[in-house]
């Protein structure tokens, strides 16, 4: 079954699935529907269009982490100044109060996301989509660009997705500080009752922000052999 390979790497990333109102959380890794809403951007589908984005919810993905990250929060504050006006939902002005906002986020991370799909005319289509994207893509919030081409040279690959994650160079940079980890987590996809409860499986279009559940199991794999670095 061929398996796509997406580079997630930059110095800001968030893949919340619990974020309320002013909380804003992150997983510690790219959550479903993050990757997901991420293709749709690249494929130009709609947020309403629920057609063309129902069949990339039916992948099988699975996350290697080349460089965790550091998880870290971000303080902002909306209309706090006397003189400032916040509008509200209902469109009516509130003076005074202002809004304090706590945004989690993971500093420096690095994340090689592979997807299986028995259906490749569809992961090809996803895969030169990445190349030349419709619109702009974000690790997990508008700001948060990526520092490195989300696409991979040779990123479709006619092999089952664990053993991809399992083979492919690692991602992260030639740093000179930065020496390569004896052992990569990774997680994937596993059978109900296996695993981690996640809540981040799209249901229904991004519009209707409506999410259902998976488990995903984690396990440690040896660092690859040979080359060690693969780059943009």
């Amino acid at each position: 079954m061929p398996t796509l390979l997406l580079r997630l790497v930059g110095p800001m990333q968030s893949w919340g699935t619990t974020s309320r109102f002013d909380q804003r959380d992150t997983g510690k890794e790219p959550s479903k529907s993050g990757v997901i809403g991420l293709l749709a951007a690249a494929m130009g589908i709609d947020r309403e269009n629920w057609i063309d984005l129902e069949p990339l919810t039916h992948m099988s993905m699975g996350v290697r982490h080349d460089r965790p990250g550091v998880p870290k929060r971000d303080y902002q504050t909306a209309g706090c100044a006397t003189t400032d006006t916040i509008i509200k939902a209902d469109g009516k002005p509130a003076k005074g109060g202002g809004v304090v906002s706590q945004r989690d986020y993971l500093a420096d991370a690095a994340f090689l996301v592979g997807l299986e799909c028995d259906d490749r005319v569809l992961l090809e289509r996803i895969y030169a989509a990445l190349q030349n994207p419709v619109w702009t893509l974000a690790l997990g919030r508008k700001s948060y660009v990526p520092s490195e081409p989300i696409w991979i040279e040779n990123g479709l690959q006619d092999a089952p997705l664990h053993e991809v994650l399992a083979r492919w160079p690692w991602i992260s940079s030639t740093r000179e500080w930065e020496k390569p980890p004896e052992q990569f987590l990774i997680s994937f996809e596993s059978d109900e009752g296996s695993g981690v409860l996640k809540m981040d499986q799209p249901l229904s279009s991004f519009a209707e922000r409506r999410f259902g559940t998976r488990f995903v199991r984690s396990e440690l794999i040896d660092f690859p052999q040979g080359t060690t670095y693969v780059s943009a």
